[in-house]
């Protein structure tokens, strides 16, 4: 093989390696603290995975995740509508591309708390942690496992 060769084959990896995830443009409305910065950087990997996100800061966190159904066991920092799922903390984005393209029948997606590791919390210390399908026939479903 030569150089060139090499190169072009190694280039074109490289360039879907770091593509995003297709989200197919799908709209998130994330609803959170004015002061919280893990929403920020949360919001930030949505839109690096091809997500529109619009945001808005709210004082009455609780009404918002009483109003969208959201558990208090799931209850996590920020809460994101997304065609008509509930989206609560710091779910990855490709779980929630998932989700939109299969359609389970439940309410949403929850990582409860505030796991390190998970998107918009990364830091040292990452741990494992599960992404939950709440608001279904089932109850509360594990729908995928992160971490080390």
């Amino acid at each position: 093989m030569t150089k060139r060769k090499f190169a072009a084959i190694l280039g074109a990896w490289v360039c879907l390696a770091a593509a995003p995830l297709p989200a197919s443009g799908a709209e998130l409305m994330v609803y959170k603290s004015p002061t919280c910065g893990c929403c920020s950087k949360w919001i930030e990997h949505l839109e690096a995975h091809g997500f529109e996100v619009k945001s808005e800061n709210r004082q009455d966190m609780n009404l918002v995740k009483a109003q969208n159904g959201v558990p208090r066991q799931m209850a996590s920092c920020h809460t994101a509508i997304v065609e008509g799922y509930v989206i609560e903390g710091h779910v990855p984005a490709e779980d929630i591309a998932r989700l939109l393209e299969e359609r389970p029948a439940f309410s949403g997606l929850a990582v409860p708390k505030m796991p390190m590791g998970s998107p918009g919390m990364e830091g040292p210390n990452p741990v494992r942690y599960q992404v939950l399908g709440f608001g279904g026939e089932g109850g509360v479903v594990s729908f995928a496992t992160h971490g080390p």
